[in-house]
């Protein structure tokens, strides 16, 4: 019985009710006991310290005063009815108003009885005055343990306006803990216990709703922090070990005449030992027998695709087909010809399936990929369709995988009779914290250096004061036989406002740069696809000499000649889309520039996003302090944020506790992969409480 009673529903709860609970519900997700316990205080407040009535002044948020009411009575005018108190504290007294649920308190107030009074105190006629304080009998505040450092949680007006005050919190939580100690189980072992001087799971619940002092306080949210994030990386490795003992993977035994042929003949530069080691990496997955499921973490220009490339070409000497899956038709494109021009020389078929392939187009592409004709399948989310099938598909790489949902994912899993083998890939550099939390269940690649020969590229910012300087630099680069990009924010391409941004612009440049000097190229998502492709084929060949675009060129496009990158009204984009829009250039051997346009007026996260910008080249810098801006649910989007759900710790201020607790879980399980040792008993215990009810899309990469 005991056992169960953190299960409980919370409308059985004292004090809640049925239109209680019903709000808990549906604005905090609080539906059984654990779920208020696991409801924390957001922050808290001193309640050692006592005031005296003469000693409230203007700058003090909060008082608490011991004295006694010596009078109540109504005060009725034409705007109100409100009852008033007459608290004393020594000799000098408070006046307490009250604006509602009056009769009911002026039935509970007893007279000339000993009251602990704690509230905000409002400066105004000369006098100080408190609203709707807080009250407890002074028997009540020493019985209820409050002491100390008083919680603070978390409320709306929806919630207030039922009664549901931080009182009632602190109130049903101190009800709970005195019902439930025996049922706050130890769930960490031991030697994990002592290693961290961890207080045990019953103090640290007590001492995060009603801690004493400051030390308590910080010892209770180390040990929950700690916890969760324990949990959440053992859910992480126990994961991957499920996928590779459950999901068998095909063998690629061999590296044989097409990769030896390609790297030794047609590989025009040395890979640099980061891409040797992941390609390592890479080959002791394909030789395991297990799936792998590998995220591969790269800047921009750091030299993922030829990784992929690589790959591919050893699934291909293994007799299996690759897939390679883009979020947009323009990446799609540029992997395709990528791969093409790369691999035809040793006789690789590569194809291409999108959204605009044509009828004519499919029917044969079908075909050819039903009977193993097309080595290599590049494509948008039209490849997942389940009328395209292949012969013997054994390796997916996805780029940019955060633009694909899980249950599209899943959908590639369904082309052989074993799972693929599946590479992910990033060019958004992703914090290691970040990772750990979302792709913890994933063996993480990281490619940390650029090609040889490669400039860093110089970052500027600049006002409309600038334009003409900027436009004389621009020439002067156009001269040298550089080319340029101009790009601008047109955040959602359906807008009117923004496409007449994009057009005005385009027409302001147009006069700058005459068409009888100068050749301009313009790129929106509003165009049809052989339109974007032909804009896109003028300006790779050199026959344009300004791209004016939106971010539909932000990722994949590589144009070695480019070397201006103008950002137009660049505070309204966030820091991974500058990032990726600056990484377009810098990928020859020529010095190249960014410039970031504003307006005059920035916001203070808009000076923090264009000073981290001029300061650093360095992707995983621009995406911590990316991830401090918006919060590491909105780094990755919406799809995954739900991922990040947790109560107490945070992957940005607790990175230490997260690492030091992926480091424990990683080596329990090295030495005891099932938790069947003794010393686990409890962990394993924790662990399947926490994960009874796993779904099996997290297997799913």
């Amino acid at each position: 019985m005991k056992e169960n009673l953190l299960n409980t529903s919370i409308d059985y709860l004292k004090g809640v009710g049925p239109n209680r609970a019903e709000i808990l519900k549906k604005e905090f997700q609080i539906f059984t006991y654990i779920d208020l316990l696991n409801f924390f205080p957001f922050r808290y407040i001193d309640r050692t310290k006592f005031y005296n009535i003469d000693e409230i002044q203007k700058s003090i948020a909060d008082v608490q005063i011991i004295g006694k009411f010596t009078d109540l009575y109504y005060f009725k005018n034409i705007k109100s009815n409100r009852l008033i108190g007459t608290f004393k504290n020594g000799n000098d007294t408070i006046e307490i108003v009250w604006f509602k649920g009056t009769k009911w308190i002026e039935k509970s107030i007893k007279l000339n009885i000993d009251y602990v009074l704690y509230g905000k105190p409002n400066w105004y006629l000369n006098n100080f005055s408190i609203a709707h304080p807080e009250l407890d009998l002074i028997s009540e505040f020493t019985k209820k343990q409050i002491k100390g450092l008083l919680p603070i949680y978390s409320s709306n007006e929806r919630v207030l306006s039922r009664g549901i005050t931080n009182k009632f919190f602190r109130e049903v939580i101190f009800n709970i803990l005195k019902q439930s100690s025996d049922c706050l189980k130890e769930n960490l072992s031991k030697e994990i216990n002592e290693k961290h001087s961890l207080i045990s799971k019953q103090q640290a619940y007590k001492n995060i709703h009603f801690p004493t002092n400051h030390m308590l306080l910080s010892k209770a949210e180390f040990r929950l922090k700690y916890e969760e994030f324990f949990y959440l990386q053992l859910e992480f490795l126990m994961s991957n070990i499920f996928k590779k003992s459950k999901f068998k993977g095909f063998n690629f035994s061999k590296v044989g005449k097409s990769f030896n042929k390609f790297y030794n003949q047609h590989l025009s530069f040395s890979l640099t030992n980061a891409q040797k080691k992941v390609v390592k990496e890479i080959r002791k997955d394909f030789s395991s027998n297990a799936q792998m499921n590998r995220l591969l973490q790269g800047d921009v220009g750091s030299g993922k695709t030829i990784v992929a490339l690589l790959s591919s070409l050893i699934a291909i000497d293994n007799d299996f087909q690759v897939c390679f899956l883009a979020p947009t038709e323009i990446l799609a494109q540029q992997h395709y010809n990528s791969l093409n021009d790369s691999l035809k020389k040793i006789n690789i078929n590569v194809n291409i399936l999108t959204g605009s392939s044509s009828k004519r187009d499919r029917i044969k592409l079908f075909s050819d990929l039903n009977n193993g004709e097309i080595n290599i399948l590049v494509g948008t989310h039209a490849v997942l369709e389940d009328n395209v099938k292949f012969k013997n598909l054994g390796f997916v790489i996805i780029d940019e995988q955060h633009k694909f949902g899980v249950a599209q994912r899943s959908k590639l899993w369904k082309k052989n009779i074993n799972p693929p083998h599946v590479l992910v890939m990033t060019a958004t550099p992703i914090p290691r914290t970040l990772a750990m939390t979302v792709y913890g269940d994933l063996d993480i690649s990281i490619i940390d250096e650029l090609p040889p020969g490669r400039k860093p590229v110089k970052t500027v910012h600049r006002s409309d004061r600038n334009r003409l300087e900027i436009f004389k630099f621009l020439k002067d680069e156009i001269r040298k036989g550089r080319q340029v990009y101009i790009v601008y924010p047109l955040i959602e391409e359906s807008k009117k406002m923004d496409y007449k941004d994009l057009m005005d612009g385009y027409e302001s440049i147009t006069r700058e740069f005459p068409n009888n000097e100068y050749q301009l190229s313009i790129l929106h998502g509003r165009m049809k696809s052989e339109d974007k492709a032909f804009e896109m084929k003028r300006f790779k060949d050199g026959k344009t000499n300004i791209m004016v675009s939106t971010t539909v060129i932000e990722v994949g496009v590589n144009i070695p000649n480019a070397s201006v990158m103008v950002i137009e009204s660049s505070e309204k984009f966030g820091l991974s889309q500058l990032h990726q829009l600056r990484g377009r250039v810098g990928r020859g051997s020529e010095n190249s520039y960014c410039i970031l346009m504003t307006s005059n007026k920035l916001s203070s996260d808009a000076r923090k996003r264009i000073k981290t910008m001029t300061s650093t080249n360095d992707g995983f810098k621009v995406a911590e302090v990316d991830m401090e801006i918006r919060g590491p649910g909105n780094l990755l989007g919406t799809q995954q944020s739900g991922l990040l759900n947790l109560k107490i710790a945070n992957i940005i201020t607790d990175k230490e506790i997260l690492e030091s607790a992926r480091h424990d879980a990683e080596k329990i399980i090295s030495n005891d992969q099932k938790l069947i040792k003794i010393e686990n008993k409890l962990i394993k215990e924790g662990y399947n409480k926490k994960t009874k009810n796993t779904l099996l899309w997290k297997y799913i990469s």
